[in-house]
């Protein structure tokens, strides 16, 4: 049977070859399926999660597998959240169109070294993983609990994989240009680079606020840089609490507790367009339920159609908690 992991056969070859055998003859290609699709289905990631609670998920794309890092409390049996590492991969097949869906907990040296460098005595939520192009750094933004003042953001930082696969990490090091004495977490970067987002309470509930920036330094002394006041997001932001902010391409998703969902949190997209982001669109079943769901994550594979949707859920039915799910997702038009 063929199938793809990760990556699409080469139909014209197989169209060559028959030609060559069967002359001008009817193709008979077993392949009905070019490309994937992600099913709308909603799956459990059941081998990355535990009894414990496992959310705040950071999706690397690289190469043939998806790595991801987490947070998650199960080395403390529910108490200290620790950012951990595991991998999704997923099947398609092309001459029936079925996908097959599977995850497992990792040990790899070179996200190893970067988790080590980046877990505090606190909790760590909400990891993000940036490449920055200005200065060919990759980095892992994500938020600690201190003692004096809540959750700030740190970063830590590192040449790619490429470069060498015991990476050579510095930091932590404290998003300064955002840190405020209230929660600040949850940085995500826009589509061009130059503006980040993120989520506080520094206004009563939390609100996604946007930070711009300065495309003449680099990204560390960006972050790094003196605290400068953020810009709430008007068209997404209500009087409750919108927290999570996560983008790709010209999508955000975040999460919401406003009144009108399914119940506690629910995830919603807004498109960026001419210039704004549109008004939050409830995701609805099945991805929303009356139970929680919370920081969603997209990701992109050139090899499918749409996009996949990775985030976490206290619904019925998991192993605990907190539990990482997966489903499909069409980007608006």
């Amino acid at each position: 049977m063929n199938m793809i992991r990760f990556q699409i056969f080469p139909v014209a070859a197989l169209i060559t070859v028959i030609l060559l055998n069967q002359g001008c003859k009817k193709d008979h290609s077993p392949i009905k399926f070019p490309k994937g699709t992600f099913p709308d289905s909603v799956y459990a990631l059941s081998n990355l999660n535990s009894n414990n609670d496992d959310y705040n998920t950071n999706l690397y794309v690289l190469g043939t597998t998806f790595p991801v890092i987490f947070s998650s409390n199960r080395g403390s049996s529910g108490g200290q959240f620790d950012l951990v590492q595991g991998t999704i991969s997923f099947t398609f097949f092309q001459t029936n169109g079925g996908f097959s869906l599977s995850s497992e907990m990792t040990n790899d040296i070179y996200y190893g070294t970067i988790i080590n460098k980046a877990n505090t005595a606190g909790n760590d939520f909400g990891p993000y993983s940036y490449f920055s192009s200005n200065d060919g750094y990759e980095y892992l933004i994500y938020a600690s609990e201190t003692p004096d003042q809540g959750l700030d953001l740190f970063f830590v930082k590192n040449l790619p994989r490429f470069a060498n696969n015991t990476p050579s990490v510095s930091g932590p090091s404290p998003v300064r240009i955002i840190n405020s004495p209230y929660d600040d977490a949850y940085l995500t970067f826009d589509m061009n680079g130059d503006s980040m987002y993120f989520c506080s309470n520094r206004a009563g509930d939390f609100d996604i606020y946007c930070q711009y920036r300065n495309p003449n330094i680099t990204t560390d002394l960006f972050l790094g840089g003196d605290y400068n006041a953020a810009v709430a997001v008007d068209s997404i932001n209500t009087a409750y609490n919108e927290k999570t902010p996560f983008i790709l391409k010209n999508i955000m998703v975040f999460v919401s507790d406003r009144p009108g969902g399914l119940g506690g949190y629910d995830i919603y997209y807004s498109v960026f367009s001419k210039g704004k982001w549109s008004s939050p669109v409830n995701m609805g079943p099945p991805v929303n339920t009356s139970s929680n769901e919370y920081r969603p994550v997209l990701g992109f594979h050139g090899d499918f159609t749409n996009l996949m949707l990775v985030f976490s859920s206290d619904r019925p039915g998991g192993k605990g908690g907190y539990d990482l799910y997966f489903t499909g997702f069409s980007a608006p038009r």
